[in-house]
């Protein structure tokens, strides 16, 4: 397969046994695992380096492999893995994901285990949801993504403005910071992989939700409204870098740290990237711009799971390991991204660092993302390309929207 399909995968997988009835491997290859994750920077691969290090020095006899898998191709190959019978023993669990992940059968139930855990109490009821279904939880999170926006300092201060708290302030900035004979532009727009997620704050900001109940509720109008708001800072003001409707993460981080553009949403994962590139004068952290319904600040977690029960026992160890102390701080040294337990977050490395304060604001207001069997595939194959058609042209916002309401319709039912 080269992308992801549910029903073709159900349909292969329903032939499959249950993921907790395969039988277990020799004694033997109890120590040593595989992780399937999809870590994209330099900072990312040094976190988990120090992780895998520190989890050594733990458990000496458990031997942990680490493998990169693109994440555009992760559900894909995920599903050739669970069709073949050849699971990874651990892997990654975003929480958009997490649904389809269970369809597949590519999960170990390890709901008793976890909350027999000595550190369940710690989390609150969301931090688990993301990786639950039918009240049976699948992963361990990891770590946090808080989303927030980094800005340009200097060159707000130059201008003589605040950093954006709503989404008009945001746009006005956007234009205001645009000078294309200097090639700058006010806003790294992830138009490309993984900006779908922008796309759907957006209507969320704009009072449409995504699935009520389960159901598709998407409103037209606010769709509408938030869909061209968005598209508008290329395909209008040309706020944005021409490059936007194919940048990912990579293009987006470059041109904010190379002086190109004013602004870039993210998360905490890319701190440390854009501390070690620019100087402290010249950049700044902010909450997300609070939409014209409402304040969409996306919380959520990253989870690992484990996917192969061969190794359950040791795969336990490596992703409960990931919420200790020494681990989780030395995460957030390489990376930025916060710890998942609160206790640990409550850490005075991370309470008394002024940088942290928008993560920390963002932490009491923040929203889990749309989550719903289908919701990845949908969201990947569905709401970017149809944005992405907007932006270079090809369709209207109304008839993006039309295609992303019949998409969802068919992804829910």
């Amino acid at each position: 397969m080269t992308r992801f399909d549910r029903r073709a995968l159900l349909a292969g997988a329903a032939a499959l046994p249950l993921a907790g009835m395969l039988p277990r491997a020799a004694s033997a290859q109890r120590g040593a695992l595989n992780y399937w994750h999809h870590f994209t920077s330099t900072t990312e691969f040094k976190g988990l380096e120090r992780v895998m290090a520190l989890f050594k020095q733990r458990f000496p006899d458990i031997n942990v492999t680490q493998e990169n898998i693109p994440n555009p191709e992760y559900m894909a190959k995920m599903t050739a893995a669970v069709v073949a019978n050849a699971r990874p023993d651990t892997g990654m669990v975003s929480t958009e994901r997490s649904k389809d992940l269970v369809a597949m059968r590519a999960l170990v139930d390890i709901d008793s285990r976890v909350r027999g855990w000595s550190r369940f109490a710690e989390y609150s009821g969301d931090a688990w949801a993301g990786a639950s279904v039918d009240n049976k939880i699948y992963g361990i999170p990891a770590f946090t993504f808080v989303n927030w926006m980094y800005y340009r300092k200097d060159w707000f201060a130059e201008a003589g403005i605040a950093p954006p708290k709503t989404l008009a302030d945001f746009q006005a900035a956007a234009i205001k910071l645009t000078d294309p004979s200097k090639n700058r532009f006010g806003f790294s727009m992830r138009g490309g992989a993984g900006g779908f997620s922008f796309v759907l704050d957006m209507m969320e900001s704009f009072g449409s939700p995504i699935v009520v109940n389960g159901k598709p509720a998407m409103d037209r109008a606010k769709a509408i409204e938030a869909v061209t708001f968005y598209a508008e800072l290329h395909t209008k003001h040309k706020a944005v870098p021409p490059s936007a409707p194919n940048d990912s993460f990579r293009q987006i981080m470059e041109a904010f740290k190379t002086g190109q553009t004013a602004m870039v949403m993210h998360h905490t994962g890319s701190l440390t990237e854009i501390r070690d590139a620019m100087k402290p004068e010249q950049w700044g952290t902010v909450m997300m711009p609070a939409g014209p319904a409402a304040h969409i600040a996306r919380v959520s977690y990253l989870y690992n799971g484990v996917m192969n029960p061969r190794n359950v026992d040791a795969g336990f160890s490596w992703i409960t390991y990931w919420a200790e102390p020494d681990p989780a701080l030395a995460f957030l040294e390489e990376t930025g991204y916060f710890p998942s337990s609160p206790r640990v977050a409550s850490d005075p490395r991370i309470a008394g660092n002024p940088i942290y304060a928008a993560a920390t604001e963002t932490l009491k207001i923040g929203r889990l993302p749309v989550n719903f069997v289908g919701g990845a595939g949908w969201s990947e194959q569905v709401v970017l390309p149809e944005f992405q058609k907007v932006l270079v042209g090809r369709a209207t916002p109304a008839q993006a929207v039309d295609a992303m309401m019949k998409g969802l319709e068919a992804a829910v039912n």
